[in-house]
Parts: C-alpha cells; sequence; structure tokens
C-alpha cells in the first residue's frame, strides 16, 4: 500500500495504543503538570455528529503537545449519564434505562476511540455507576452537613452552628415548599431552561406553577463569592459577564411599607427591595407577584374572583415568558392599598406577573417615572406618574416630553425634585440620605440582594442518584452514614410518571421502607438532578478507582485547579456555577486545596450544517463522523475542523474541506514515500545527509510558528504553516531524514495516525507520543532577507528583495533605482515617498 491508506494506518495505532496503554497517566506526582480537560458528554442515542470532536480534539492536539514538552499530562474522558432522555426511552420501550444508557455509551466510545484522542481510558468515569454515585451522594451529605458563616466568609460544619440557631434554617441542603415548573405529563419539575412558552422542552407538554416541598441548594449563601473569584480567572470576559449577570448583585436598600384599608391601619407589612431608594417619593403603586403569601389575605372581596384567575393564568407562565420585556404587561388590582413610608399617601396594591415571588421579596414599589415597565404598567392601567429625578433638557427634547408629564420613563441622572427632603440633592447623595432615614425609622435598611436563587435539587423521576436521607415518622430528615452508601435504585416495574409529586420511587415499597432500631423510616422518593453528577467529576479523574475517599489528598493537591477546560457555550452559566459552588463549600470544608476548580476555560464555536444552520435531524444536516472516517480518515478529520477557523468560531461544515485536508495529507505521505513503488519504501529524496541553511531556516521557522500557535490554541494557523513547509518539501530534491524527523514530531499532534507511521517507517520502534518536542534555534528563525512593496500612486508596481535589517534610506534608495520603479515614474519627480520600514513604500507622483 504505497499511497496513504488511512483505513489501514488508523486503526494499527489506534490498537497499539489501547493495547500499551500508551497515554496511561502514571500515579508518580512529577512537575510539571497539566490538567486537560473536556465537558464530558451526555451519551444519547443518536451518537456524535461533527460538532461534537471539535472541543476534543483541541484539548487531544494540546495533551499530545504538552507530553512532548515533558508535562504530566491528565486528559480523561467520561460520561453524564443520568437524565430525562434515558427515562422517556425506558417508558417508551419497557427496557431498563441502565441498559440504554449503556447501549449508547458504548457507541460513544466507540466513536471517540476512533478519532485517536489520547485519553487516558482507566480513568473513564460513568455518573450512573454506584461507585461514582457514591461519592456524589457523599458529598450532597457534606452540603447538607454545611451552614455558610457570614462573619467568616466560610462554610462550617454543623456541629458548630451558634447555639439558639435552627440547623433546618441554615443548613447548604435543606427542604422547603417553592413555587415550581409542574410537568403532569412527564410527571417531574422542570428548570426554566426546560420550559417554552409555558410547555417542556421535550414533548411540548403543558407545564403549571405549582408550589411542591423540594430539597434547594443555598447557593445564594456563596453569591458574594461566587462573583469575587471570577476576577483572577483565565476566561473570556462574556462568560465572566453571563456569570456575573446571572448572580445579578444589587446594591439598594429594603423599603417597609404598611398594608391599609379604607384608611384604617393594618398590622400586615410588605417589604420590597429597591435598587433606587432614591425615587421613593415617585411610588405611586405597588405591584406583588401572584403567588406572593400576602396576595389572599389583603385582596377585597370585590377582586377575589378576578384575582384568582389570574393567578391561575400565571401559574402556567414560566418565569422567561413572565419576565419577557417585549410583552404586553397584565395584572389585577387587589382592592388593597399601602401607605408610602415616606410621604404617607395611599398608593394601590396590583398582582402582576412580571413581579416572581423568587427574586427579591416578591414585591416591588412602582415608579413609573423612572423605569420602562413601571412606565407601560402605569399607563396600561391609568395609574399616576409622578417624576422626582429632573430629566435633562436634551432628553426632554428628544422625548417631547415636559418635566411633569413625561411621554417615556426618565432612566438617566439628574437631581431629585418632587422628593420633600431630597429636593435638589444628586441620586447617590439621595440614596444615601433616604437610605439613612429609613434606618432611623425603623422603616428599612441598607441590603444587597441578589437575582440568583437557592438551587431547586429534586426532581421527580426514576433515573437519577437517590438522596442518601430517611424521613422519620415524627417528620425529621436523617441523614445516612458514608457506611450506607451507595443508596441503589431499586427495580421497578413501570418507569411511567405517577401524576404524583412523589415520582416512580413511591411506588417501590419494599425499597423505600426501613426500620432501624424499631422505628420505621421511609426513603427520598425524588432523585437528584442531572447536574449532581456533573458538578464534580473532574474530581473523580484524579483518583478514580478510590474506594475510601472520593479522591486522596495528595492526589487533589497536585493535579488541582484544571489548568484548561473546553466546552461549549451553552454551559457557561448553570454547569459552571453549580460546579464553583460545591467546589467552594468542599474548599470550605478541606477537601481540596483550591477555591476554584478551574483555572483556564476556552469555549468553542459551534459547527453548522453545510446549509449553515444548527446540525439536527429535524433539518437533516447531521453529519455522523464515522462517515467522515470511512471516508477520509481520523486525522482528516481532526485536522479540518481545526482549519476552520479559529476554535472559538462559529464555522460551517465542508464536505470539500474535508477533502482538501485529505489530499494535504496525501502529499505529505509522497514527501516521504514512493507511492510509485509496490512496497512501501522511502522516497528516493529521502537521505541521509546535511540540510542546507535555506532548508534549515524553514524547519525552524515552522518548529517556532507550530509550538506557539498550538500553545495559544491557534490550531488553524499553525496547519497553515505545516501546510507551507510541506509544499516547500514537496519541491527539494534533497529531504534529509534530520529535518523529516522534526517534522513527524510538529505534525504528531495534530495528525497522529499518519505520524505515527511515517515515524516507524524512518526506522523508529517505540511510539513517539513522548518524544521531545523539536527546539528550533532563533538566530535560523531571523530572515536574511525581507520583501517589501513598492507603490505609485497607491498601485504596487516592484517587489524588492533586501537586507533584513535595512534602513528606510536605504530601502528609499533601493525602491528609486528599481527598474520597474524607474519606468512606472516615466522621468516624473515625484512629490513624497513614505517609508514604512520594512513594510512598504509609497511613491506619490
Amino acid at each position: 500500500m504505497p499511497s496513504y491508506q488511512p483505513a489501514t494506518i488508523e486503526p494499527k495505532w489506534q490498537h497499539y495504543w489501547e493495547t500499551n496503554k500508551t497515554f496511561r497517566t502514571s500515579d508518580e506526582l512529577r512537575t510539571p503538570k497539566y490538567y486537560i480537560l473536556d465537558m464530558f458528554p451526555y451519551p444519547s442515542g443518536a451518537g456524535l455528529h461533527v460538532g461534537h470532536p471539535e472541543g476534543y480534539t483541541a484539548t487531544d492536539i494540546l495533551a499530545r503537545y504538552k507530553r512532548m514538552r515533558g508535562f504530566h499530562v491528565l486528559h480523561p474522558m467520561g460520561w453524564d449519564a443520568f437524565g430525562l432522555p434515558a427515562e422517556q426511552h425506558a417508558i417508551q420501550t419497557g427496557e431498563h434505562p441502565r441498559i440504554n444508557t449503556a447501549n449508547n455509551i458504548n457507541n460513544f466510545r466507540r466513536q471517540i476511540k476512533s478519532l485517536g484522542f489520547s485519553y487516558d481510558w482507566d480513568r473513564e468515569v460513568d455518573t450512573t455507576d454506584p461507585n461514582y454515585f457514591k461519592w456524589t451522594q457523599w458529598i450532597f451529605l457534606q452540603l447538607y452537613d454545611t451552614w455558610y458563616d457570614p462573619e467568616l466568609k466560610r462554610g462550617r460544619p454543623i456541629s458548630e452552628l451558634p447555639a439558639g440557631l435552627n440547623p433546618a434554617d441554615h443548613r447548604l441542603a435543606y427542604i422547603a415548599e417553592v413555587p415550581v415548573n409542574w410537568c403532569e405529563a412527564l410527571g417531574t419539575v422542570l428548570s426554566n431552561e426546560e420550559v417554552i412558552d409555558g410547555k417542556s422542552e421535550r414533548g411540548s407538554h403543558p407545564v403549571v406553577r405549582r408550589p411542591l416541598k423540594q430539597w434547594l441548594m443555598r447557593i445564594t449563601a456563596y453569591a458574594e463569592r461566587l462573583i469575587d473569584d471570577l476576577e483572577p480567572l483565565d476566561w473570556s470576559d462574556s462568560i465572566k459577564q453571563m456569570q456575573r449577570n446571572w448572580i445579578g448583585k444589587s446594591v439598594g436598600a429594603t423599603v417597609r411599607f404598611d398594608v391599609s384599608r379604607e384608611m384604617k391601619s393594618s398590622e400586615q407589612c410588605i417589604e420590597v427591595f429597591t435598587t433606587r431608594p432614591d425615587t421613593l417619593f415617585g411610588a405611586t403603586y405597588m405591584v406583588l407577584a401572584p403567588e406572593h403569601s400576602l396576595v389572599e389575605s389583603i385582596t377585597t372581596a370585590e377582586q377575589k374572583q378576578a384575582v384568582k384567575e389570574y393567578q391561575a393564568a400565571a401559574s402556567r407562565k414560566s418565569d422567561f415568558d413572565r419576565t419577557e420585556l417585549a410583552k404586553t404587561k397584565t395584572g389585577v388590582f387587589t382592592g388593597a392599598y399601602a401607605i408610602n413610608p415616606v410621604n404617607g399617601k395611599e398608593i394601590p396594591i396590583w398582582i402582576a406577573d412580571y413581579v416572581l415571588a423568587t427574586y427579591g421579596t416578591g414585591a416591588i414599589m412602582a415608579v413609573p417615572g423612572h423605569d420602562e415597565r413601571d412606565f407601560e404598567f402605569a399607563k396600561l392601567f391609568g395609574l399616576p406618574i409622578v417624576t422626582v429625578v429632573t430629566p435633562s433638557e436634551a432628553w426632554l427634547k428628544q422625548t417631547k416630553s415636559s418635566v411633569n408629564e413625561l411621554s417615556a420613563a426618565y432612566t438617566d441622572d439628574g437631581l431629585l425634585m418632587n422628593s420633600g427632603m431630597l429636593d435638589g440633592l444628586s441620586v447617590d447623595e439621595a440614596k444615601r440620605k433616604i437610605t439613612a432615614w429609613l434606618v432611623v425609622e425603623g422603616k428599612g435598611e441598607a441590603k444587597v440582594n441578589y437575582k440568583l436563587r437557592d438551587w431547586l435539587f429534586s426532581r421527580q423521576r426514576y433515573w437519577g442518584e437517590p438522596f442518601p436521607v430517611l424521613h422519620g415518622p415524627d417528620g425529621s430528615v436523617n441523614a445516612l452514614s458514608a457506611a450506607d452508601l451507595p443508596v441503589t435504585l431499586p427495580e421497578v416495574k413501570d418507569y411511567k410518571p405517577t401524576g404524583s409529586p412523589e415520582g416512580p420511587l413511591a411506588l417501590a415499597t419494599d425499597w423505600r421502607r426501613v426500620e432501624r432500631d424499631g422505628v420505621v423510616y421511609q426513603r427520598e422518593t425524588n432523585t437528584m438532578p442531572q447536574w449532581a453528577g456533573s458538578c464534580w467529576y473532574y474530581l473523580r479523574y484524579i483518583d478514580p478507582q478510590n474506594a475510601q475517599e472520593f479522591a486522596e489528598s495528595g492526589k487533589l493537591n497536585h493535579w488541582l485547579p484544571v489548568d484548561l477546560y473546553v466546552g461549549g457555550a451553552e454551559h457557561a452559566v448553570l454547569h459552571l456555577l453549580y460546579s464553583r459552588f460545591w467546589h467552594k463549600v468542599l474548599f470550605d470544608r478541606g477537601y481540596v486545596n483550591c477555591v476554584e476548580p478551574f483555572q483556564r476555560l476556552v469555549n468553542q464555536g459551534m459547527i453548522l450544517g453545510e446549509n449553515n444552520e444548527k446540525m439536527s435531524k429535524s433539518r437533516g444536516n447531521v453529519i455522523n463522523p464515522d462517515d467522515v472516517v470511512r471516508d477520509y480518515g481520523a486525522d482528516s478529520l481532526r485536522l479540518f475542523e481545526m482549519f476552520m477557523g479559529p476554535l472559538e468560531a462559529v464555522k460551517p461544515w465542508s464536505t470539500k474541506g474535508v477533502e482538501g485536508v485529505s489530499r494535504f495529507l496525501g502529499r505529505v505521505w509522497r514527501v516521504f514515500i514512493d507511492d510509485a513503488a509496490e512496497e512501501v519504501t522511502l522516497h528516493a529524496s529521502v537521505k541521509e545527509v546535511s540540510p542546507n541553511t535555506e532548508m534549515l531556516r524553514e524547519l525552524h521557522r515552522t518548529i517556532k510558528k507550530v509550538g506557539e500557535d498550538t500553545e495559544a490554541l491557534k490550531f488553524n494557523t499553525a496547519i497553515s504553516a505545516m501546510m507551507e513547509f510541506t509544499n516547500y518539501l514537496t519541491k527539494q530534491e534533497s529531504r534529509p531524514i534530520s529535518v523529516l524527523k522534526p517534522f513527524v514530531l510538529v505534525l504528531a499532534p495534530y495528525a497522529p495516525h499518519i505520524a505515527e507511521e511515517l515515524w516507524e517507517i524512518l526506522g523508529n520502534t517505540t511510539t513517539l507520543a513522548y518524544e521531545p518536542w523539536p527546539s528550533y534555534d532563533p538566530a535560523l528563525c531571523v530572515a536574511d532577507e525581507i520583501e517589501v512593496p513598492v507603490q505609485v500612486n497607491g498601485k504596487i508596481k516592484a517587489k524588492l528583495t533586501v537586507p533584513a535589517e535595512i534602513d528606510a534610506a536605504g530601502l528609499e534608495a533601493a525602491a528609486m533605482s528599481d527598474e520597474a520603479v524607474l519606468v512606472a515614474l516615466a522621468g516624473k519627480t515625484p512629490k513624497k515617498v513614505i517609508v514604512v520600514p520594512k513594510k512598504l513604500v509609497n511613491i506619490v507622483v
């Protein structure tokens, strides 16, 4: 087979790597170390499409490169395998989700191995493996046993909770009744991200809001640290900002409004959080979330029916639908009034679905003169609008407003007006003064608020991690001991939703009932969300076979933090936020040695179909990597995905592009091999001779360029450099082995199969995976001569080959004496000669 045959070469080397465990990471904790992590996949029945390997290829190139640079590399792979899709498959087919999950994992593993990625398969993890989720349950118990000390700003054991405080009110894992997205058809609670226009993302089933007792994680206690600790991380500004926006820190004040009916004061009080306490004099009405606990008690008899109907309608909307700015505001008057604490005026209390019970206090003071949503609502329902911040003249003119009759909400700065004690103050001065007044009067206090809500941690599903707790007959929650773990799932006959918030596990009565010391307990019948297993998998990779602890401390200290984490931007908020939260708790409790898990984060861009649309079955544009490997080889797929453009960019797939890269690898092969021979034979030009200076320069520039671009994850330009060098070698009548060997090593991280084959053909008997990365001589990377274009009136008329160190005067002289330039000047005297040293000469005639 003298011609390039990836179908023969690639399986050979994949078998060699697997048989010899070439990429097994030793337990010898040597430095320097480099931990490269991929966001592990959910193994669906559809298998991989060509978009999936993009990030894996990038990390594999870097892992191979780092090994050659002498780094102790950890590069593992595993499976995020719990979740609703496998359970839905079980419901439809009756097949246990474990079987379907195992089949999908086997297919994913086969596809990934066919691409030659250098994973340490001895460290493979699967979140559905009891040996794995035993430790997910153990980490849950640490959260249950931890409270957050706001003074020390760290988590501490519940045993250290000050006397008099109720542990149930402070545990990081706790049970509470909260409004949730309930899908009757799926029989489970859904996250806001899983609800679209009031229906489930999967199956488009109706979703309603209803209160349920659920497990929650008190992630809000860590909100400030989750913001502050972003700063030193090597993440893109956009991803950091997405995290900050999701946490949503707001600085302001809480204000208490007494409820009044028919001018008679009541003991009821509505507390609001506002970032603009300076605008209190402009609060002309209040709005409560439809689920607010006071709605029922304050609503008048005349308004009961209207309020009840509105609450029912709001329950069918997701939080996103309710807060979408583009939607027309709706609301209902409760019939009740509140007293504005700064001026004693009665203001009406409404309910509206754009206010959420889960954000702030579930109530707002509405200042329509200076808030766009409040202005729209006030206009719609004929409510008063008062100006309390003086608009600028330019704004008044632009909006055709007058100071006391606004045509839009004024949201910029200005001096206070119509505000009594605050008149004439700036916004910042007014905020400070009114907050101090509220404190003195007992009407409020300074407050920092977060949009972030505690993490809803219960799912009414079968296929998830069971909670390691027992519920006592007295309502107590009893944590299991580490010796009781793992709590495994029972075998059930039916995976269908029961229609009950208890979920399918409620039907496993024998499993659910646990008797201890004569007391009958009940197991939790909810399971953990899919997020649970993916929160900490990067830790288990470090010590995956450890049966005594989730990972040995010495190994954790060696490998953490992760040096590079690569994955899709779709996980840029929740997965990262949840992982960071769990990691910080483990740090506070002394189990890990660093405060952040992922030092550097890169999000690869999406690969679109050839029609420039997102790949999906429904669009019919999915490209299966199996087909590409069959037709062109894994090395061609790897190279093309990196050659398409910058790693972070969105790029369309092109089969012609793969063909082009395949032809390039064919040229590389022919640089070494005589494809006219009957057997694999080195080309006659491949010789044991010394290279000339020009060839050494080309080689050393290529080594330098590819190395630097690989470090910077600029894989497309590194490949371009190798293509240029291949074209150069192709033209050479003599190809020294001393040049070809380092070129093979430079190519190896990118196209490892062909590189290994060529390495062997050149006479080597061991893998090149740990060969040292070739060094380069900086002196050889500096050009002796450079090419400089010469323009006459903006048009290029000549290209000068001049010494690299030529100065501006010498460059001008060379240009003015060039024959082509003299012809272009036709005897005319230049008005000006512009010289850009080493770059350009422009002659203006």
